[in-house]
């Protein structure tokens, strides 16, 4: 039963679970995440969060990570929602939400994001299911880097 619509012409697109993405609305390119099919929503490390208005619209500033080769810079978004989402200690903890595009082996398309104080792990950003479902892709849990470009990977593959 298919909820999202999937083009049935688009080939099954098989990644492995650490790839590099794009997350060109926040001027971060190419870097290395984790992905996670027990997560359901992606999440982002930021720091210094906070809300404020434009007009009646409610955003949100916050910095984002530091990756190599791009220092942390502080983002705005309009906040799309906010989710009670179980952490990784199993805390229920509200997050706010945003929507942005993400670039994944060569296609591009809006994921959910939720906002996070991931410092103490080693990749900055999960991504969760929910940002997969419907878009006939494939984790392969025993292999990295399927679809990450070998110009973009920083020494050799795991």
């Amino acid at each position: 039963m298919e909820h999202h619509s999937t083009d049935p012409k688009q080939r099954l697109t098989v990644i492995g679970w650490h790839e590099h993405i794009s997350l060109p609305d926040l001027g971060l390119l190419n870097f290395a995440v984790k992905v996670d099919t027990g997560a359901k929503t992606t999440a982002l490390h930021a720091d210094d969060i906070e809300t404020f208005y434009k007009g009646s619209v409610k955003w949100v500033r916050f910095l984002r990570p530091e990756i190599p080769g791009t220092p942390a810079r502080t983002c705005e978004f309009p906040v799309f929602t906010k989710r009670d989402i179980t952490n990784t200690s199993g805390k229920p903890e509200t997050r706010i939400v945003i929507r942005t595009p993400m670039v994944l082996a060569k296609r591009k398309w809006n994921i959910d994001i939720s906002l996070t104080d991931r410092g103490s792990m080693r990749f900055p950003l999960i991504l969760g299911r929910r940002a997969l479902r419907g878009r006939n892709i494939a984790v392969h849990p025993g292999k990295s880097y399927l679809v990450s470009d070998e110009f973009n990977l920083k020494g050799p593959k795991p």
